[in-house]
């Protein structure tokens, strides 16, 4: 058993190596936090979306806005797709392909924000929702774990986080790079939480 913790961590450390060598990624991680930032200055909102251990990431994402991150200060405007009656109503009525970018269709607004998270970089349901997003003049920050043609057209920002042959590796780089922006976000709206 020792052996097999041991392995998963060298794993996980070995992933998050590889991103801090992949100076790309590094950037686009940057400018997702600037868009952020921009969307936030404007007075728009983030909605966040995923599927599994995404939408829980998703979920994260958006209560670390609304409540606070490591320090009090006053709430972000951010939104987890997850309301169990709208998913279930749509995905019954007219298919989970749509839970996401109906969800959008309703709520979004121009200049307002999608971040989106599919380890695969294929989930239907987030195609869609880039796609809504984009079509109301939203900005569209992608994390995925594969490069995906299909979604980083759609992205104003595309995140690619390779983890290894699993998605958990992904998420696990995914969660790291959410509380990145969360810390850039509030190191520039609310500096005085940071000493350095």
């Amino acid at each position: 058993m020792h052996q097999h913790i041991e392995t998963s961590l060298r794993e996980a450390q070995t992933s998050l190596e590889a991103l801090l060598r992949n100076p790309p990624a590094l950037a686009s991680i940057e400018q997702a936090a600037a868009t952020l930032i921009s969307v936030f200055t404007a007075k728009g909102r983030v909605y966040a979306c995923g599927n599994g251990g995404s939408m829980c990431d998703a979920m994260h994402f958006a209560e670390e806005l609304t409540g606070r991150y490591r320090n009090d200060r006053a709430a972000l405007p951010a939104t987890a797709i997850s309301d169990a009656g709208h998913l279930t109503c749509v995905g019954n009525d007219l298919g989970y392909d749509q839970v996401f970018s109906r969800y959008i269709e309703a709520h979004g607004r121009p200049g307002d924000c999608l971040v989106a998270l599919s380890t695969s970089g294929t989930s239907k349901n987030i195609v869609r929702a880039a796609q809504a997003a984009q079509m109301l003049g939203m900005r569209v920050i992608v994390l995925s774990g594969r490069a995906s043609p299909a979604l980083e057209a759609l992205s104003t920002v595309y995140v690619n986080t390779p983890g290894g042959s699993f998605a958990d590796r992904v998420q696990e780089l995914h969660i790291k790079v959410l509380h990145i922006l969360i810390e850039l976000i509030e190191r520039h709206f609310y500096p005085e939480n940071y000493l350095e």
